[in-house]
């Protein structure tokens, strides 16, 4: 998976942070789904890679509950997903859903979705 990851990394757009991301979605049934990091001028229109390949995903049909495992690599330490993705992350992976951390070294950590989003926000929030 990282030489993948590695590889799409190519692809993001990042002209501002030059941070770039790749990210990859497996579903219960092993299909993935890949994303990117894009960014613009006004660093709010952008969308990180987690997401991206999130919703690439749904796009495909994928439902909640159907996901497995997210990948996601950066250059540097190795990074977590940030708080809008923990979010996403949260709302559409079980609990024990797997979160692979990678770097470009080829360092890795893993977590699930539990640990790193353990007091989720979610639609019980909402009554």
């Amino acid at each position: 998976m990282i030489e993948k990851l590695k590889e799409l990394q190519k692809n993001s757009y990042t002209p501002i942070t030059h941070f770039p991301v790749a990210a990859c979605v497996i579903t219960k049934d092993g299909k993935e789904y890949f994303g990117v990091n894009v960014e613009d001028a006004t660093t709010r229109a952008g969308s990180c890679a987690e997401r991206v390949a999130i919703f690439n995903a749904i796009t495909a049909g994928v439902k909640e509950g159907e996901f497995k495992e997210i990948d996601i690599i950066t250059n540097g330490e190795v990074s977590t997903p940030c708080f809008v993705c923990r979010q996403m992350i949260s709302e559409l992976f079980d609990k024990d859903g797997v979160v692979k951390c990678y770097n470009t070294d080829g360092e890795v950590e893993e977590y699930t979705v539990e640990e790193l989003c353990p007091h989720p926000f979610g639609e019980d929030d909402l009554k």
